[in-house]
């Protein structure tokens, strides 16, 4: 191991060997916790009975016939979806993680693309999951997640498997199960177009966490906040904490955060970035209605300065900040989208190191993260060690195309071969779609998205991302998208626009009425102290927020971008 490893790495033949030996290792200590919506107290499952529902649960979905089958999950964070996540790969059945907030037509389109059998899903979703069933032809009743009847659920189903399992146990340790064979099938987000299924192994989620659990100084409990639908929630949230025997606490959605984060404590976080930057906004405006602005810069400032001499007070100068969170946060795990580095900067002056990465849903999704004892500023990290990573056609600057191969990378996409020969090369290297480039220690650097690269006619490239970070910061400024503006004419203006959605608390609480006016200055600072073929020239102002996925990651290709 690298001298900056923190623990051994372990080995897992299965998704099934992980939930047998974390329910073994870690036992009665807590891996999911939740609040009970009827009852409102907090419910506690430990490593022990969550192994024991999931063998009873897979137990009866052997007796559906589920195994080989692909079986829909529909549903927000819970304690019956992670059982379902589990329950059928142990049993060699493919799961197919969808999104809640779809219309119906949109799941049930899917759900028949994915040609899926078996819908488990919450009881509120009833009717999409009646769209999903006049649709496709289902091996069994729909299954309901948390409905108040007690046929037809997840609690009956374990309840009927566990005597199954006592009397037959070797039904379920004898499943067979192909870890190399497709286990999720996950359809991508589509922030630049229609999204794509993509096959993933089981042995390509447990060669990621393995790998990159030993590097990241993890606590004892965290708050889960991910869609479980999307890889990031589901491998770094679910099988991760089983790896490091850490508990989850499951949010009840993104207005009780704040007020979970100080009744729960954690000591880390698995975020995206529009979690950083709106605790950065809080905290900020937090400051300066107490007009303690000049305050917190003489501290962050003294601060730095005693680090540098190996005195470390931060938990104590910032408490106050820090409390925010629950007061135990040290470290943050970033990924998803680009991190703006004043942002990170920040949170690591006032104690809270945030761990930057970087990966997509085709690598199951990790690819380079920066490490707790190895931190790279302005990078995503270095690559992780199970991986290859190359440039493709390299520019000047040694910037290019990013190209992995591993044994995370995916089977391919489901039903289309077209798409699966366009993204991996004869060599097994599957093309990402983003630019960056790598230095000498195969840390990564990220430029910007393929499909957003702007192209001047004059042959510059134009990277928005760059210029969004540079300018995500501004006050009064809640997102900003930079795209060039085209012509419903055809014409070609070289126009870089940065269209902004403001932040109407901070506008209301500084009396401003005039948003233009307001953003213009920055816009001016911004373009004196670029190159002139990166300057704005034009500067859009929204009424409603950007669309976006269940991620929270803007669909660009939503947008209208017309200038005339």
């Amino acid at each position: 191991m690298k001298k900056e490893a923190l623990h051994e790495k372990q080995y897992y033949e299965s998704i099934r060997d992980l939930v047998e030996k974390s329910g073994e290792m870690y036992g009665e200590k807590v891996y999911l916790s939740y609040r009970n919506a009827s009852t409102k107290e907090i419910e506690k499952i430990t490593f022990r009975q969550f192994r024991d529902d999931v063998r009873a649960l897979a137990c009866e979905m052997l007796s559906m016939g589920c195994a080989g089958k692909h079986c829909a999950l529909i549903g927000k964070p819970s304690h019956e979806w992670a059982l379902v996540y589990f329950a059928a790969q142990s049993i060699g059945a493919v799961l197919v993680p969808l999104d809640r907030d779809w219309l119906p037509e949109e799941l049930a389109e899917t759900a028949k693309a994915a040609n899926v059998e078996y819908v488990f899903c919450e009881e509120e979703l009833a009717e999409k999951a009646a769209a999903i069933a006049e649709k496709v032809t289902l091996a069994a009743n729909v299954v309901y997640c948390l409905a108040k009847s007690e046929e037809n659920t997840i609690a009956s189903l374990i309840a009927a498997g566990r005597e199954k399992f006592n009397e037959a146990p070797e039904a379920y340790f004898d499943a067979p199960i192909d870890t190399d064979a497709m286990s999720l099938l996950v359809f991508t987000s589509g922030t630049t177009g229609k999204g794509k299924g993509v096959m993933l192994s089981q042995n390509n989620i447990l060669s990621v966490m393995t790998d990159i659990i030993p590097y990241i100084d993890f606590s004892e409990k965290t708050v889960g906040v991910l869609p479980l639908h999307h890889t990031y929630g589901s491998s770094v949230m679910l099988v991760g904490h089983a790896i490091i025997g850490s508990e989850i606490y499951i949010s009840a959605g993104l207005r009780y955060v704040q007020k979970e984060l100080k009744e729960q404590k954690p000591g880390h976080l698995v975020i995206v970035p529009l979690y950083l930057e709106t605790f950065y906004r809080k905290i900020l405006a937090n400051v300066k209605e107490k007009g303690k602005e000049k305050q917190l810069r003489m501290l962050i400032k003294m601060s730095n300065a005693m680090r540098k001499t190996g005195v470390d007070l931060r938990h104590k100068l910032f408490s106050g900040v820090l409390a925010a969170f629950g007061g135990e946060v040290r470290t943050v795990i970033s990924g998803g989208a680009p991190i703006n580095p004043e942002i990170q900067e920040f949170f690591e002056s006032i104690g809270i190191t945030v761990l930057n990465g970087y990966g997509i849903t085709e690598c199951a999704p990790i690819i380079a993260v920066n490490r707790s004892r190895r931190i790279v500023p302005g990078s995503v990290g270095p690559v992780l060690d199970i991986d290859t990573v190359m440039i493709d056609e390299p520019n000047e600057d040694g910037e290019g195309e990013i190209i992995v191969s591993g044994p995370n990378v995916m089977l391919g996409y489901y039903n289309d071969d077209a798409a699966t020969a366009e993204a991996i090369t004869e060599d097994g290297y599957f093309r990402t779609g983003d630019y960056g480039k790598l230095d000498e220690n195969n840390v990564l650097y990220i430029t910007g998205r393929k499909k957003n690269l702007i192209i001047l006619s004059n042959g510059k490239n134009v990277y928005p991302e760059e210029i969004e970070n540079e300018l995500s910061a501004t006050p009064g400024v809640l997102e900003i998208v930079v795209y060039e503006g085209q012509s419903r004419r055809g014409i070609s203006h070289n126009a870089i626009v940065a269209e902004i959605y403001p932040d109407a608390e901070y506008l209301e609480k500084n009396g401003i009425t005039d948003v233009q006016a307001h953003i213009k200055p920055y816009v001016d600072a911004y373009n004196r102290s670029t190159v002139p073929y990166k300057k704005i020239s034009i500067i859009k102002i929204r009424k409603k927020e950007f669309p976006k996925n269940t991620l929270r990651k803007i669909m660009r290709f939503k947008m209208d971008m017309t200038i005339d």
